[in-house]
């Protein structure tokens, strides 16, 4: 239920007098660009066109950029293969749609495959011979085809539940698709005709997650990374020896792993405690070393020809930079120019599974400072020291920021994962409830002003913490929540009811009490904080209806509270929305935090772009 914060609205205008023509444009989100394997220069990436995140093509050896989508309510999945031809998932507003694909200069807008139905991406392969794979989810579960580029599809399996595809093998000889990293069927590996060559299993305790074919024609082998008792190893797979572990390569908090393009070498991108390392592992000489970056957060990484490496880098007082290693020309990136203002610290506190981590922001002014509780979602996710332009708003607006990586989030090893000793929610609200009671005590914060702003999960916990705990919280804005978790688990995607009886232990039908004990509608006649709520009607991770049975439950308990709905799904491209979110809640909080409060809240000004 992850959804990534908005990046900084302000529009960024590039003028290079080294190239052919100007370029205008800001990044969306910000993401390194995708490369064409045969030849390094030609790029593709999303960025902004008139507040739409949409795609673009990048040479790195003119510096021209050239805008390949337009559509209207933006495009974000992408891809270029071998030839350079630039690849898009063209989705209507309920996120169903097919992929498309033009040459690198422009031209037609092609189909990938023909006849393949409608539906929601979960991955797309690309190999050698111009052959495609994908993976198109419906609800009725997941089909992937399979043909060559432009051509007629032909279906390889479909298979029930969240599954999507990791990789095709450069030779098209192999096809990884990937389940739950803990379920029996982690991976599967299958020929093209559909046969099974091997069922990869994860657990409870080993989990399992595949990270595409080595890109080396002579090198048949599927990268893995697998949690092992307590840590997280490389491991991999050959149709010759089967499954195999790299004992030698672990780590003891979070990673993910990919290839370099042109040796027998891994890139390690390493979580660990809201920041990023980065290791390269040889795989002849079973040795790793450091790859050296400044401090910080790497959003992104990824090894390219002659050893070069690209990343994303980040603090949360500096904006992103886009980097390479040896120099190469990437986009520029449209982001702030300034550094975020305040102070950024760390706040260890003492907890009964281990110290929980705050990345905390504070503003120049005095203190103590009225304090927003800035919840990450997932629950699988954690938060970085990386630039968030909710944070950057806030801080400006002199407002102090908490991110709390309470238990269950990631970059803290396994158990800290899986520390849910008071129940699903429960636990992480005891945590957000300690770290304010060390924040006060600290005298960083005003005790009679503090709020809570979390999106999807994070929203879930704002809702649950302010029914738990009506008397610590004065504020709280969530948006595209959870706010009745056996209503949300009926009408939600086959993925997260699978995530909601990995997490319960069950679905509502078999444990109706623990789902009721950790659902914020449960606790609605305690609300006492005046709530902002925003929902998306086309929401289906976090379904609308859940939502309205909350506000009709506050608005029969007498709570004070506002709703605003936005025409999309979950994840939305179009950055008006973002921005109107970001201008309504800090004029929320300015008026409830501040002391200039009404009996009746009224709308925020309509926010401009």
């Amino acid at each position: 239920m992850t959804e990534p914060r908005p990046a900084s609205a302000s529009r960024v205008t590039t003028h290079d007098t080294t190239l052919r023509r100007a370029t205008r444009y800001q990044t969306y989100r910000s993401e390194l660009p995708e490369v064409c394997a045969t030849d390094a220069s030609r790029m593709a990436f999303t960025a902004d066109a008139d507040g739409r995140c949409e795609v673009f093509t990048w040479d790195a050896v003119s510096g021209v950029a050239r805008q390949v989508t337009d559509r209207p309510h933006g495009t974000l999945h992408n891809a270029i293969d071998r030839d350079g031809h630039i690849w898009w998932f063209d989705e209507d507003a309920d996120g169903l749609g097919r992929w498309l694909f033009q040459p690198f200069a422009g031209g037609p807008d092609i189909p990938g495959l023909e006849g393949v139905e409608p539906g929601v991406p979960r991955g797309i392969g690309l190999d050698d011979r111009a052959t495609v794979a994908m993976a198109m989810g419906t609800s009725r579960g997941t089909t992937v085809h399979i043909g060559r580029r432009g051509g007629h599809a032909r279906q390889v399996t479909h298979l029930y539940g969240m599954v999507s595809l990791a990789g095709i093998s450069p030779s098209g000889a192999n096809l990884a698709v990937a389940g739950s990293a803990g379920s029996d069927r982690a991976v599967t590996v299958m020929s093209p005709s559909g046969r099974i060559r091997a069922v990869l299993r994860g657990s409870r305790t080993a989990h399992l997650w595949a990270r595409g074919f080595s890109p080396m024609a002579d090198r048949e082998e599927l990268l893995l990374v697998q949690e092992h008792q307590g840590r997280y190893r490389l491991a991999g797979w050959r149709s010759e020896t089967g499954f195999f572990a790299y004992d030698w390569c672990s780590f003891d908090t979070e990673i993910t792993a990919s290839w370099y393009p042109d040796r027998a070498q891994v890139l390690i991108r390493q979580d660990r405690h809201g920041r990023t390392l980065l290791h390269r592992a040889d795989l002849e000489a079973c040795k790793v070393a450091p790859v050296a970056t400044p401090p910080g957060s790497l959003l992104a990484a990824a090894a390219r020809p002659d050893g070069d490496v690209h990343y994303l880098w980040s603090t949360t007082a500096e904006p992103p930079r886009m980097q390479s290693t040896a120099g190469t020309h990437l986009p520029p990136l449209g982001t702030v120019a300034q550094r975020v203002p305040g102070q950024h610290r760390d706040l260890w506190t003492p907890g009964p599974d281990g110290p929980v981590h705050t990345l905390l922001s504070l503003p120049d002014d005095v203190l103590p400072a009225p304090v927003v509780f800035l919840v990450h979602g997932g629950p699988a996710d954690h938060d970085r020291d990386a630039y968030d332009g909710v944070v950057h708003s806030l801080v400006g607006s002199g407002f102090a920021v908490a991110r709390v990586n309470y238990r269950g989030s990631t970059g803290y090893g396994p158990h800290w994962r899986r520390a849910y000793s008071a129940g699903v929610g429960l636990t992480q609200v005891q945590d957000l409830a300690a770290v304010r009671a060390d924040l006060v005590r600290r005298s960083l914060v005003r005790p009679d002003a503090t709020a809570l702003w979390g999106t999807s999960w994070g929203g879930y916990l704002t809702l649950l913490a302010l029914g738990i705990d009506p008397g610590l919280w004065q504020a709280a804005v969530a948006v595209k929540p959870i706010a009745d978790c056996a209503a949300a688990y009926r009408t939600s995607t086959p993925a997260l009811q699978a995530l909601d009886e990995r997490l319960f232990g069950g679905n509502p039908d078999d444990i109706p009490d623990m789902y009721a004990r950790s659902s914020p509608i449960h606790y609605v006649s305690r609300v006492r904080a005046p709530l902002l709520l925003v929902a998306a009607e086309r929401d289906e991770k976090c379904p609308p209806g859940q939502v309205r049975g909350y506000l009709s439950a506050l608005e029969c308990a007498g709570a004070r509270y506002e709703d605003m709905w936005l025409d999309t799904g979950h994840d939305g491209y179009v950055g008006h929305d973002h921005v109107a979110v970001l201008r309504r809640a800090i004029t929320f909080l300015d008026r409830e935090l501040r002391g200039r409060r009404t009996d009746r809240l009224s709308p925020a000004p309509p926010a401009a772009r």
